[in-house]
């Protein structure tokens, strides 16, 4: 499996917005059951969710994630994202809270700093971003395998059926 990064929605400023914001022409009563399906969906499979109220710009996240991904023992950087934004509510685009992220994941801080301020990654993001254009992606998590794609998130068995509809065979753990 291969993260590839996704612009969902690259004009948020890095302080966030408040989701009556984003989600405007929506009640609040409105948003709260969106929040409420979503938490739903999550416990279904097992996955913490906690009460956002805020989105935050994750490009920085991104770029992070992609610089761990370079590190040895960097995998733990995507879950740890995840659980800092969507468990924890944290803002993940501001670079202190990426740092302290990073420092509770046993990754260099420094070198991370320096990542975040000489935007050596910023590269790799924007060609994912150009990527997920190409492959019409429009929402996350989006799972693509022979140019094919499920979005959303979805049931481990529509996964499943996905990846066999399109040919994918199972792999031994140690590959």
């Amino acid at each position: 499996m291969k993260w590839v990064h996704f612009p969902l929605h690259p004009e948020t400023p890095q302080e966030g917005r408040a989701l009556t914001d984003l989600f405007s022409g929506r009640s609040p009563e409105q948003i709260e059951a969106q929040q409420a399906q979503m938490r739903g969906l999550m416990e279904q499979e097992g996955l913490p969710y906690g009460q956002r109220t805020h989105t935050y710009n994750s490009r920085l996240a991104q770029e992070i994630g992609a610089w761990a991904d370079t590190q040895e023992g960097g995998e733990v950087m995507h879950d740890a994202l995840y659980k800092a934004y969507f468990v924890e509510t944290k803002n993940i685009g501001d670079p202190d809270v990426l740092l302290e992220i990073v420092e509770a994941n046993g990754l260099s801080v420094e070198d991370a700093r320096k990542v975040l301020e000489e935007r050596t990654f910023k590269d790799v993001v924007d060609e994912d971003w150009q990527k997920s254009r190409q492959y019409g992606v429009t929402g996350v998590p989006t799972f693509v395998a022979a140019r094919h794609g499920v979005v959303g998130a979805q049931p481990y068995e529509t996964l499943e059926k996905f990846l066999e509809s399109v040919g994918a065979t199972e792999r031994d753990a140690a590959e």
